[in-house]
């Protein structure tokens, strides 16, 4: 079954999807030849109206090059989503303090017994009749008992709004300004601007959701692509399908940075440079040069991007 509209998970998958069909240059003709999959099969899948099989998501990654890592994640996302996996959170439990006015009226029954007099014995009864200060004295003890019941009332309705506090607030509460920052850079970026320059975009988290200003094929088969992240004011550029020796290297409005391909883990997996500044407007230019001994034998590619 199908549904008209994507989510923004499908949205996402079929987006990354259409991308790596326009890498290898195929027709939903030449997708279905060298597939498994049928042409109406991969027009549902590119368009967002269904989630491929994994499979599929695999074939197209090999077809365009591509590590499979970063589109299997988006397609279990997707499937998940999809299928019905992801269900909602369930509602936290109530906070102590929301206890409801008859639970305390019944809290308050349960401790009253606790604090009524114990029966007088029979040989005070005389003494008590003729004595009628006495009376008055029990009469002062009851009150008495009953001011302690509710003051006990009092107490656990004050200490449960107090655990609530606590743990809506956390233990460190006053002190909310040096608490604070661990928390947001935990979910947003860890520089901004000029903090970010020659830093590695993955570990400053610029590179979540950033946007892909130019993509290039090289004479090698290497895979380019030139990045921006307006959140933190920065651009860098990354390989993959690449040999050990490559290098890449970036140029803005100021140093260039580069970074090579030193191991099989890394012709394996991306490969970034580090970020360099840049504003709206800026021409960010990539430059590939292959590792020696190859086909270009050193010779390299350069292409240009420029900042929305």
């Amino acid at each position: 079954m199908t549904r008209t509209t994507p989510s923004p998970e499908r949205a996402r998958l079929a987006a990354s999807l259409r991308d790596l069909r326009a890498r290898t240059g195929l027709s939903m003709v030449g997708l279905a030849e060298r597939t498994a999959f049928s042409k109406s099969s991969w027009e549902r899948y590119l368009n967002g109206k269904s989630v491929p099989p994994r499979d599929a998501v695999r074939e197209l990654c090999r077809l365009a090059s591509e590590p499979e890592g970063r589109c299997l994640a988006l397609w279990e996302i997707a499937e998940s989503e999809w299928s019905g996996r992801a269900a909602p959170a369930p509602a936290p439990a109530p906070a102590p303090a929301q206890r409801t006015e008859t639970a305390q009226r019944t809290d308050a029954a349960a401790e009253a017994p606790s604090t009524v007099p114990e029966p007088v014995p029979p040989e005070h009864v005389a003494r008590e009749a003729s004595a009628p200060a006495s009376r008055d004295d029990t009469r002062a003890g009851n009150r008495g008992a009953a001011v302690a019941v509710l003051a006990s009332v009092c107490a656990v309705v004050v200490g449960g709004v107090a655990i609530t506090l606590f743990l809506v607030l956390g233990q460190d509460a006053p002190r909310s300004s040096s608490s604070a920052s661990p928390s947001a850079s935990a979910t947003g970026p860890r520089c901004r601007g000029a903090a970010c320059e020659g830093r590695n975009p993955m570990d400053m988290k610029c590179g979540v959701g950033p946007q892909t200003l130019a993509s290039y094929r090289t004479a090698s088969g290497a895979m380019l692509e030139l990045r921006d992240s307006r959140t933190c004011g920065t651009s860098w550029a990354r390989m993959w399908g690449t040999r050990i020796g490559d290098r890449l290297e970036v140029t803005a409005d100021g140093r260039p940075r580069s970074a090579e391909v030193e191991n099989e883990a890394d012709a394996a997996a991306y490969v970034y440079t580090p970020m360099t500044t840049t504003r709206s407007g800026t021409v960010v230019r990539a430059c590939f040069r292959p590792a020696p001994g190859g086909e270009s034998d050193g010779k390299g590619e350069c292409f240009e991007g420029r900042v929305r």
